[in-house]
């Protein structure tokens, strides 16, 4: 049987490589940004708030909220965004341990590999 190429990798690494695919456009980071600056949840278009159109910040809050980043609640015809901060803690904790196994350098030798 064929495997695809993500099946070849740990779940761990997959999972990572799925964030930072998230935040790999800047307009996902600034809505991120903009979530986190407001320090509360935002009812209503975020794209009022950014200088984006309507649809795009919907398909970017839908690839954040797919990946729990942020949670979207329904309010009537409204919707209230607000950063998964449980999500961002795990995001962080991976990014920090995986960027810990890439320092295999010893700033005092010549062998450094950074």
């Amino acid at each position: 049987m064929v495997q695809s190429k993500t099946e070849l990798f740990e779940k761990e690494l997959t999972e990572m490589a799925d964030f930072f695919k998230a935040l790999s456009h800047p307009a996902r980071l600034r809505i991120l940004q903009f979530l986190s600056e407001t320090k509360t949840c935002i009812t209503g278009d975020i794209s009022d708030e950014l200088s984006l159109g309507r649809t795009t910040v919907n398909q970017h809050l839908n690839e954040l909220k797919d990946l729990g980043l942020i949670k979207g609640e329904t309010e009537g015809v409204k919707v209230n965004y607000c950063l998964n901060e449980a999500t961002i803690r795990k995001v962080e904790s991976q990014l920090s341990g995986f960027l810990a196994t890439l320092k295999t350098c010893d700033t005092g030798t010549k062998n450094c590999k950074i």
